[in-house]
C-alpha cells in the first residue's frame, strides 16, 4: 500500500493530468524525500513541496522526455541536486542517464542520493566539456545552468561528441539566440524551437530549444 506522502504526489500528478506507473511515483517521492532532507544542509532546490516539484521539475524532465529518442545516451549538463537527469532516469529507464556536476559538494550529495535510491544514473564529478574530450552522447540537456551564449562556448569545441542539445529557456530565449548569434556561436548549428509550454500555476512560458549540427539529419527516433 502506497504511503501518505506517495498518496500527496499521486495526487498531485493526477491535478496537473500527469499519469506515470505506481512504481516511478514511489521513486520519485523517495528522491524528494532525500532531495528534501540534503537541502537541509546544502542549497541545492527552491522546489520543496510537491506542488513546486510537478509543476516545475517534473513537467519540465518529461517536456525534455518527449524529445529523446529510445535508449539514447545522455548526458545532463549541470545537474546540481538532480534535475532533470535523476528524474529522467526515473521516468525513462531506458536512457543510459548521466549527469555531472562541477560543484563539488553538490556532486556529493546527488550521488548520495542516487546510491540511495538505487536509480540507474551515473553521476560524475566534472565540467561535461571535460566528459565530451574523452565520451560522445546522443542528447545532452541543460536547464538552468547558464545563458545560451555562453553554454555553447563551453560546447563549441565539442559537438563532434554531442548528437543534439535540448535547452529549457523561459521568456528571454529570443534574446538570449540573438546573443549566442551575434557571438558567432550558431555559425555551425541549427536552431530550432521545438516545444512552447506553460508552467502549470504560473503562466510563465517555457520553451525547448533544440541544437544540433549543421548537416546533420534532422529526424530524431522519439519513443510513443
Amino acid at each position: 500500500m502506497a504511503s501518505n506522502k506517495n498518496n500527496q504526489l499521486a495526487a498531485m500528478l493526477g491535478l496537473f493530468e500527469i499519469v506515470l506507473p505506481d512504481d516511478r511515483v514511489v521513486q520519485l517521492d523517495r528522491y524528494c524525500q532525500l532531495l528534501w532532507s540534503w537541502n537541509e544542509r546544502l542549497n541545492l532546490t527552491r522546489h520543496t513541496d510537491y506542488e513546486k516539484f510537478v509543476t516545475r521539475d517534473v513537467v519540465d524532465s518529461l517536456a525534455l522526455a518527449r524529445h529523446i529518442g529510445q535508449g539514447q545516451r545522455v548526458l545532463d549538463v549541470g545537474t546540481g541536486g538532480g534535475v532533470p537527469g535523476v528524474i529522467l532516469a526515473v521516468v525513462r529507464p531506458d536512457l543510459k542517464m548521466t549527469a555531472c556536476e562541477s560543484v563539488r559538494k553538490k556532486f556529493e550529495a546527488t550521488r548520495a542520493i542516487v546510491d540511495e535510491l538505487s536509480a540507474s544514473i551515473e553521476i560524475v564529478h566534472a565540467r561535461a566539456e571535460e566528459l565530451l574530450e574523452v565520451r560522445s552522447y546522443d542528447t545532452l540537456v541543460a536547464r538552468a545552468v547558464a545563458p545560451l551564449a555562453k553554454l555553447l562556448y563551453w560546447l563549441d569545441p565539442h559537438w563532434d561528441a554531442v548528437g543534439q542539445l535540448l535547452v529549457i529557456k523561459g521568456r528571454r530565449w529570443v534574446e538570449e539566440r540573438h546573443e549566442a548569434r551575434e557571438k558567432g556561436l550558431l555559425r555551425r548549428l541549427q536552431l530550432r524551437r521545438v516545444e512552447t509550454y506553460v508552467t502549470p500555476g504560473t503562466g510563465q512560458e517555457s520553451v525547448i530549444l533544440r541544437l544540433w549540427r549543421e548537416g546533420e539529419d534532422e529526424d530524431i527516433e522519439i519513443p510513443m
